[in-house]
């Protein structure tokens, strides 16, 4: 499968080395927006990846693959290491996700590649960083998530943290390395000259922690687990109909008073107890309990209705069932079907955001197998033939 490439990063060349989830993740959105993406995958089994997701068909493996073209080179010899540098040469950009120290012992580090390359961008993503007196430890996604202070505000008050049911600081990781790249791309257009992006995970979550760190510095205040609300902030959380569940914020002045009268207690709106936010945030567990009682009374679909009505922020607790069959996901073109040889077609999420321009796309699906494009990027990009790629595979090269 391929496609027209429409991406405003059309013409860009990516040498992704990552494995597991944030350099993959940043070489998927760079795929989705136009560059060409070619992954180096060891020998074998390939990136763990394609073993990971719930179910018989491990499909994760569709999304974070696509867009991308999958060569094979082991990094541990010499002779692969010079694959990788020869596709790294004429590069913009080069991911990786090792620990730090791994590229630097191949050979592969930035300072060694600047020599041949002083224009690629290396984007960098680990546990800590690249400096200071954490950097060498290892580091996934959910130690980033507990550092970063995520994990100790999220869950129940009175059990262990909970973490959220995705890969939260490996792809917002990835996101800021991909950010950085998108910006380490126009300082060149300026320098001529490439330059190192570090994104670590713990950062990453820490930069979505909104005042948490300065409530602390300055009132001393330790934010704490507190369910499915944000402390203060009502009614804003997920009630019960008689048929399932229905999310509602009317934590505003103006839309707390629609949703009394949806409710048919207008009143509520002028009651002393409920008028204000902080008065709302004051009363909270009460607050959420009256209109849990009345919400019980309602169907999804009743209430729906009467929020839309009275154009209270409101929806329906969405799983991907309900995101095959919703309208909406369907005229925004949210979801894209990518052809595959085994599954006929997988649906998954597009690309965003969206760009008026210069659309971004899945024009390739996800490599089958380690390697599949050995002949056509180590031909096309390094001139090499049949037998010259034959002898390499051979020798446990590629």
């Amino acid at each position: 499968m391929t496609g027209e490439n429409t991406g405003a990063l059309s013409g860009v060349k990516v040498v992704e080395l990552g494995q597991l989830i944030a350099g993959p993740f940043c070489g998927q959105l760079l795929g989705d927006m136009g560059a060409d993406v070619v992954k180096i995958e060891p020998p074998g089994a390939g990136d763990p990846m394609r073993q990971w997701g719930n179910g018989q068909h491990k499909v994760w493996w569709q999304v974070i693959g696509r867009n991308k073209r999958s060569v094979t080179a082991n990094l541990r010899v010499a002779e692969g290491q010079e694959l990788a540098r020869r596709l790294l040469a004429d590069a913009d950009i080069m991911i990786e996700n090792f620990k730090p120290g791994t590229v630097e012992k191949w050979g592969l580090g930035p300072e060694e590649l600047h020599k041949i390359n002083p224009r690629l961008i290396v984007v960098r993503m680990s546990g800590y960083g690249q400096t200071g007196p954490y950097s060498t430890r290892a580091g996934f996604g959910g130690i980033g998530e507990a550092m970063g202070g995520w994990r100790a505000i999220v869950g129940d008050p009175d059990r262990p943290p909970s973490r959220m049911g995705v890969s939260i600081g490996d792809t917002l990781a990835a996101t800021y390395g991909c950010m950085g790249a998108l910006a380490a791309l126009r300082a060149r257009d300026a320098t001529g000259k490439g330059q190192v992006v570090d994104s670590a995970l713990y950062e990453a979550v820490l930069q979505v922690m909104e005042s948490l760190v300065p409530e602390y510095d300055v009132m001393g205040i330790v934010r704490q687990r507190s369910g499915s609300i944000l402390p203060g902030i009502a009614p804003s959380n997920v009630y019960q109909c008689s048929d399932g569940e229905y999310m509602i914020g009317g934590n505003g002045d103006a839309i707390f008073a629609r949703l009394a009268e949806a409710m048919g207690q207008p009143e509520l709106a002028s009651d002393p107890r409920y008028a204000t936010h902080v008065a709302r945030g004051e009363r909270q567990a009460e607050l959420d309990e009256l209109i849990n009682r009345w919400t019980r009374t309602l169907t999804v679909d009743q209430l729906e209705a009467l929020m839309i009505a009275h154009s209270v922020p409101a929806g329906r607790i969405y799983t991907g069932k309900e995101m095959l069959e919703d309208p909406h996901f369907a005229a925004r073109e949210a979801l894209v079907a990518v052809e595959h040889p085994q599954f006929g077609q997988v649906r998954m999420q597009a690309p965003m955001p969206k760009l008026s321009d210069t659309p971004s796309s899945v024009r390739r699906r996800a490599p089958l197998h380690p390697g599949e494009h050995n002949g056509e990027v180590y031909g096309e990009r390094l001139g090499l033939d049949a037998a010259a790629l034959a002898d390499l595979a051979a020798r446990g090269i590629v």
